[in-house]
Order: C-alpha cells, then sequence, then structure tokens
C-alpha cells in the first residue's frame, strides 16, 4: 500500500515536470513526503 502510493506520488512528480503546471510545487512537496515516509519504513523493519 505505502509503496504503491510512493509509486503514484513519483508519477505525478514527473507529470508535473513534463507539463510545468503551477501544482508542481506541491506535487514536489508531496514526493518528498512520500519519499521520507518510504525511507522511514524501510529503516524501522
Amino acid at each position: 500500500m505505502l509503496y504503491t502510493i510512493a509509486v503514484v506520488m513519483l508519477v505525478l512528480w514527473l507529470l508535473g515536470l513534463i507539463t510545468s503546471t503551477t501544482m508542481g510545487g506541491f506535487i514536489h512537496i508531496l514526493l518528498v513526503i512520500a519519499i521520507v515516509v518510504v525511507l522511514l519504513r524501510v529503516i524501522n523493519r
């Protein structure tokens, strides 16, 4: 589940880079949050 969310955030981030929408900054913030959550989950195993 968590990895699915991270993949979705990555895809949205790439779309934001490609289309250069105004939501790009928000997508970058969500990507950073997703990466932090995944890293915390890996470290806590």
